[in-house]
C-alpha cells in the first residue's frame, strides 16, 4: 500500500513539474557572429543574413524574424530571394545549394528548407568547372543562373533544381562568340558577376575576371560585345575594376560608334584598391545616385572600410570599423522603382541603415540586429517588471541623447509580427569596457536600446569627451565621414564596468570598474553641473608585506563636471589596492552599498558618504593576490605544483574509491533497494592556494542573528576559499538617519569543510520563500516575509546546496553536487516559476548554471534537484561566464540567447508573411528530382550551432580584373 501511495504522489509531483517548469531556446538578440552574406526581397521587404556557421536569418519590420540552420557545417557565401516569391536560395562555401521556403502553419510562419543542390560536371572534370561562384535569381521566378570559376554559367530550373543542360552557357560558346581581339588566348577566368537587363529579361550581362562583359541572349543562345548596344531606354552598364576605377557602358542604339567607354578612378591616379561593388540609380529630377564599395588609395587609406555615396555635388565615404560584407539600395513607390530611400551596408560586426531622403544622410536607429559588443561587454545585469515611471523617465534621457539619428521610420516593414505585447517591461543593463553601461529594452523579441550611461566624464583620461567622431575635417580628401556604433578600442582599460546593480523602486544606480571605483547614481531628469568626491576604503588594513604591481587608480576630476539628464553620480568610493571589483550589492531603503575585491569588501552608507566597515580577507600566504595582476606570470611554477599535489592526493584514494565504489553495488544487489548514486570523493582545498581571500558574493538580509525573538538587518559576504562572514548593522530611526553613524558588529563565520568557493547566500523566511527585495514590500509588490518562524541560511558553493538554521548556524540539510556528477556551479539565481494550470499556483526555485553547461531548477526550502536541461555547450566559456538569471535570461558575448525555463512564460518570436493575391505562391510542397534531397530545418536548431573560425579571405590577383558590375535602368550622365 506504501508503494502504491509513493508511486501516486510521485506521479501528481511529476504533473506538476510539467506545468512549472519547460526549457525552451525562443530567440537571438543583437548582432549575428560572423555575418557572411546578405540579401533583401524588395517584394516582401524583407532582409536575409547568412553566418559563417551556416545559420540564416530573416527580418522584416520589428518583431518579425525568423531562423534557420544548414545541416552541413559550411559558411553562407550568398543569399537570393526569388522574385515575387515566398523562397530564397542560399549558397554555402561548399558549393551546395539550398533552398528555403516561408510556409504558414497554426497561424504563423515557419522558416523551411524545402530543397538542396549540387552542381555535377561531366566525368573527370576538375572543380572549378562546377565551382559556383556567381548567382543570378531570374526575374521570372523560377530559373537560377549560376557563374562558375571555370567560366562557365549553368542554367537550373527552380524550385526543383533541374539544370537545363540545352541552355547552359559554356565558356566555349562564349569563346567562339567573341572576336579574337577580345578574347585571344587568353582565359576569361571565372565568372564575377550576373546581371539581368531591367528593361529585356532575355538579355544577361556576363562579367568575367579578366575584365570582359558579355551581353547573352538567352533565346538566340548567342552573344554581344560592349560595342552591340541595347535599345534605347536600356539605359547604362557600369563596371567595377581591382585598380581602383568604374566604367560607363552606354547600350542605347545600333551603331557601335555612338559613344566611347568613359573610365574613371575616384579616388586619383594613385594605386587604389578594388572597387568591389558598385550600384548606380536614378532620380525623378537630377542626377542619379552612385554607390562605391572600396576603392580608397591603397598607400594612405588600404586599411579604411568605405562605401562612397555621390550624388549631384554631396560626395561623402562613408567610413566603417568593421569589414564591409554587403550592401543595398531600398527605394519607395508600391513596385520598389522609385526614389532611393536608404543605404543599407552589413558590415562584420553591425548592420547600418543610412536615410538617403534627409539633409546630411543620418543614420536610421535599428529596431534590431543592434550589436551589443559596440564597446567590449565586461558584465550584464537584468531587472524585470520595471515599474512605469521608473521606464519613462530612463527613455526620456535615451531619447535626449539620439537627436543625431533620422527621424524616419524603419524602412523594412516586410511580414506581420503575432506576438503578444509584453506582459511587464524588463531591463538589461550592460557594462563596457570603455566605461559605459547601455540600458536595452529587453521585454520583448526585440532587444531595443533605450539609454547609454558614460562614466568617463568622472575621471581624467587621454580621451576628448567633446570629440566628435562622425565628422570629418573641412576640406579633407577622400570625404570620410565615421559611421556606425561599433568601437572595439578603449582609451583606458580601468574605465572597465566590472558590476552593476539598480533599484528598479528607488532609482538608484551602481557600477563598479576595473579600477576598484565604486560609483553611485541617481536618476535626474533635468541636466546638473557638480563635483564627485572620493572616498577611499583601504582594503588591507594595515596588512604587512604587499606589493601592488596592478594599475594605478584613476584620478578623479577636482573641477565640477556637467551631467546630461539621466543616471548622474554624486558619490564614488575608491578602493585600495584598485584592484578589480568582484561583487556589489545595494540596498537602497538602507542606504547602503557594499563591495568586495580580492582583498576583501567594505560597506558604504552613501547618504552620509562615509565607510561604515572595512574588513580584509587577504591570506598572508597568498603572494598572487598580495602582488597584484602583473605577477601571475611568477605564479606558474607554484600553481604546477598545486597541481600535482593534488594528483597525488588522488591516486592514494583511488584504490580506496574504487573499493567503496563496489561495496555500494554489492550492497545494492544484497537489499534490493534503491540507493542514492555513488558520489565521488572531494578534495578539499588549501587554504594555500592563490585567491581565497577573494569576495565572491555580497547580500543583506533582515534576520535573526544573535537571538530568535530580534530580527536585525545584516551583511554577509562569501568568499573564494569557502568562508562566510556575517555582520549585525545597527541602522538610527528614520527621523536621525542623516546624523547617526550606521555601525556593523561581527555576528557569525562560516568555514566550509572542503573550502569551496562561495557563490550565493540566500536567507529564507520562516515559510522556506526567499526575503523579498529591498523596498518590494514597501510598493505592495511583495507580501511581508514571516517573522514568526526561524529563518534558514542557504549557503550555496561551487560544489553543493547546505541549508543552515538561525541564529544557531546548524547544518540542517545539504544537495550535492559535485560528488554526484562531477560539475560545478557557475551561476545561481532565484526565480519564481507559475503553473500553466492556474494562476494561483506557483513555486520558487534556484536556477542553477554549472561549468558543463547544464541547467538546473533546485526547489526552495527543500533544496531537492527538480529539472535539468543542457543549455550551453561546455566549450563555450565566455557564454557560461556571462550567464544572467532574470526569468531565465541569459546573455553571452557577441550574440545574446534567450532561454526560457518556465512553462507559462516564453518570449519568442511569432510572425507572419503573406504573399500578394497576384504573386504566384509557391508554398506547397513540390517533387524534386532524383539527387536532390529535401530536409526541414527548424527556427530553434539555429540555437545550438557551434561558431566556426574565421575562414581566410579570397585573395585576387593583381592584375586590373572585374569586381562588380550593375546595370541602370536610365542614363547615369543625366543625359
Amino acid at each position: 500500500m506504501k508503494r502504491f501511495r509513493r508511486h501516486g504522489q510521485e506521479s501528481q509531483r511529476e504533473r506538476i513539474k510539467q506545468e512549472l517548469y519547460g526549457f525552451n531556446k525562443t530567440v537571438e538578440h543583437g548582432f549575428p557572429h560572423q555575418p557572411s552574406a546578405l540579401g533583401f526581397s524588395p517584394g516582401l521587404q524583407l532582409l536575409a543574413i547568412g553566418t559563417r556557421s551556416g545559420a540564416i536569418k530573416l527580418y522584416g519590420g520589428p518583431g518579425v524574424e525568423f531562423m534557420g540552420l544548414h545541416d552541413e557545417n559550411a559558411a553562407v557565401t550568398q543569399v537570393h530571394f526569388l522574385p515575387h516569391q515566398v523562397e530564397l536560395v542560399t549558397l554555402l562555401d561548399d558549393n551546395s545549394l539550398h533552398m528555403w521556403t516561408l510556409r504558414a502553419h497554426h497561424g504563423v510562419s515557419e522558416l523551411l528548407e524545402i530543397g538542396r543542390f549540387t552542381l555535377t560536371g561531366p566525368p573527370g572534370a576538375p572543380p572549378s568547372v562546377t565551382r559556383v561562384t556567381a548567382v543570378l535569381a531570374h526575374s521570372s521566378g523560377d530559373l537560377l543562373l549560376l557563374g562558375t570559376e571555370g567560366g562557365h554559367v549553368f542554367i537550373v530550373k527552380v524550385p526543383g533544381f533541374r539544370e537545363l543542360e540545352e541552355r547552359n552557357i559554356s565558356l566555349e560558346k562564349v569563346t567562339n562568340s567573341v572576336p579574337e581581339e577580345y578574347g585571344g588566348r587568353r582565359s576569361l577566368e571565372h565568372v564575377e558577376s550576373l546581371q539581368e537587363n531591367p528593361v529585356n529579361p532575355r538579355q544577361v550581362l556576363i562579367g568575367y575576371g579578366r575584365g570582359l562583359m558579355v551581353i547573352w541572349d538567352l533565346d538566340s543562345q548567342s552573344a554581344q560585345l560592349e560595342s552591340v548596344w541595347w535599345t534605347e531606354d536600356g539605359g547604362h552598364v557600369l563596371s567595377s575594376h581591382s585598380d581602383g576605377s568604374y566604367c560607363r557602358w552606354k547600350v542605347a542604339g545600333d551603331d557601335p560608334q555612338s559613344e566611347q567607354e568613359k573610365s574613371e578612378v575616384p579616388y586619383g591616379h594613385f594605386p587604389c584598391k578594388a572597387i568591389s561593388k558598385i550600384i548606380q540609380l536614378p532620380t525623378e529630377q537630377g542626377p542619379p545616385f552612385l554607390f562605391l564599395s572600396g576603392g580608397m588609395p591603397r598607400a594612405s587609406y588600404g586599411d579604411r572600410h568605405c562605401i562612397s555615396v555621390i550624388h549631384s555635388k554631396t560626395h561623402v565615404a562613408l567610413d566603417f570599423t568593421s569589414r564591409i560584407i554587403d550592401f543595398f539600395v531600398i527605394r519607395d513607390g508600391p513596385d520598389h522603382t522609385g526614389e532611393p530611400s536608404a543605404l543599407v551596408v552589413l558590415v562584420e560586426e553591425e548592420l547600418v541603415v543610412i536615410d538617403l531622403q534627409t539633409e546630411g544622410w543620418p543614420v536610421i536607429q535599428t529596431p534590431y540586429l543592434v550589436p551589443l559588443h559596440c564597446s567590449a561587454i565586461t558584465c550584464s545585469h537584468h531587472v524585470s517588471a520595471i515599474p512605469l515611471k521608473l521606464w519613462e523617465r530612463v527613455l526620456s534621457a535615451g531619447t535626449l541623447q539620439n537627436t543625431h539619428y533620422s527621424k524616419k521610420p524603419w524602412p523594412m516593414t516586410g511580414g506581420q509580427n503575432l506576438a503578444p505585447d509584453p506582459p511587464q517591461r524588463d531591463l538589461l543593463l550592460t557594462g563596457h569596457e570603455d566605461g559605459t553601461v547601455r540600458f536595452w529594452d529587453a521585454s520583448g523579441v526585440c532587444l531595443y536600446p533605450m539609454y547609454k550611461l558614460s562614466t568617463a566624464g568622472v575621471f581624467l583620461t587621454d580621451s576628448d569627451p567633446n570629440d566628435n567622431l562622425n565628422q570629418g575635417t573641412e576640406g579633407e580628401w577622400p570625404p570620410f565621414r565615421k559611421v556606425g556604433c561599433f568601437d572595439p578600442y578603449s582609451d583606458d582599460p580601468r574605465l572597465g564596468i566590472q558590476k552593476i546593480h539598480l533599484c528598479k523602486y528607488s532609482g538608484y544606480l551602481t557600477v563598479a570598474g576595473t579600477a576598484g571605483q565604486i560609483l553611485v547614481l541617481e536618476l535626474n531628469d533635468e541636466a546638473a553641473e557638480q563635483t564627485v568626491e572620493a572616498t577611499v576604503a583601504d582594503l588591507l588594513q594595515g596588512q604587512e608585506g604587499f606589493r601592488w604591481k596592478g594599475h594605478t587608480r584613476l584620478e578623479v576630476r577636482e573641477e565640477p563636471v556637467t551631467f546630461p539628464p539621466g543616471f548622474q553620480p554624486f558619490a564614488l568610493v575608491q578602493c585600495q589596492p584598485p584592484a578589480v571589483v568582484t561583487a556589489l550589492t545595494l540596498h537602497s531603503e538602507w542606504k547602503l552599498v557594499t563591495f568586495g575585491t580580492s582583498h576583501g569588501f567594505g560597506l558604504y552608507d552613501y547618504q552620509q558618504k562615509n565607510n561604515v566597515l572595512v574588513r580584509c580577507t587577504l591570506n598572508p600566504s597568498d603572494q598572487l593576490a598580495m602582488e597584484g595582476p602583473l605577477s601571475r606570470v611568477k605564479s606558474i611554477k607554484k600553481s604546477l605544483r598545486q597541481s600535482f599535489r593534488r594528483i597525488r592526493r588522488s591516486r592514494v584514494s583511488l584504490r580506496k574509491h574504487h573499493l567503496q565504489q563496489a561495496n555500494a553495488r554489492l550492497e545494492a544487489e544484497l537489499a534490493e533497494m534503491e540507493l542514492a548514486p555513488v558520489q565521488r570523493k572531494i578534495e578539499p582545498r588549501s587554504p594555500d592556494d592563490s585567491f581565497t581571500g577573494l569576495v565572491r558574493t555580497l547580500y543583506f538580509a533582515d534576520t535573526f542573528l544573535s537571538d530568535s525573538s530580534h530580527n536585525t538587518p545584516s551583511l554577509w559576504a562569501g568568499t573564494n576559499g569557502g568562508s562566510v562572514f556575517a555582520y549585525q548593522l545597527r541602522l538610527p530611526p528614520v527621523e536621525r538617519r542623516g546624523e547617526d553613524p550606521v555601525t556593523a558588529h561581527p555576528a557569525k563565520e562560516i568555514q566550509l569543510m572542503h573550502r569551496a568557493p562561495v557563490v550565493g547566500i540566500l536567507v529564507l523566511d520562516g515559510h522556506g520563500s526567499p526575503l523579498p527585495e529591498p523596498l518590494e514590500v514597501a510598493h505592495d509588490l511583495a507580501r511581508s516575509p514571516d517573522m514568526q518562524g526561524s529563518h534558514s541560511l542557504l549557503v550555496i558553493s561551487e560544489e553543493q546546496f547546505k541549508v543552515f538554521t538561525l541564529p544557531k548556524v546548524s547544518s540542517k540539510m545539504k544537495l550535492k553536487l559535485t560528488a554526484i556528477d562531477g560539475s560545478r556551479v557557475r551561476r545561481v539565481g532565484v526565480a519564481w516559476f507559475g503553473s500553466t494550470r492556474t494562476d494561483d499556483y506557483g513555486e520558487s526555485g534556484l536556477t542553477v548554471l554549472t561549468n558543463q553547461g547544464d541547467l538546473h531548477v533546485v526547489s526552495l526550502p527543500g533544496v531537492k534537484l527538480q529539472v535539468q536541461y543542457p543549455c550551453i555547450r561546455r566549450e563555450d566559456v565566455s557564454g557560461i561566464a556571462s550567464c544572467v538569471f532574470t526569468n531565465s535570461f541569459m546573455p553571452s558575448i557577441f550574440l545574446t540567447c534567450r532561454f526560457s525555463l518556465s512553462a507559462r512564460c516564453v518570449v519568442e518570436p511569432r510572425s507572419l508573411v503573406e504573399v500578394s493575391s497576384e504573386t504566384p505562391s509557391t508554398t506547397q510542397p513540390r517533387a524534386l528530382p532524383d539527387g536532390a534531397s529535401v530536409e526541414r530545418s527548424s527556427a530553434r536548431r539555429v540555437m545550438e550551432h557551434a561558431l566556426l573560425n574565421d575562414e581566410s579571405e579570397y585573395l585576387r590577383n593583381h592584375q586590373t580584373t572585374l569586381t562588380e558590375l550593375n546595370i541602370c535602368a536610365s542614363d547615369p550622365c543625366g543625359d
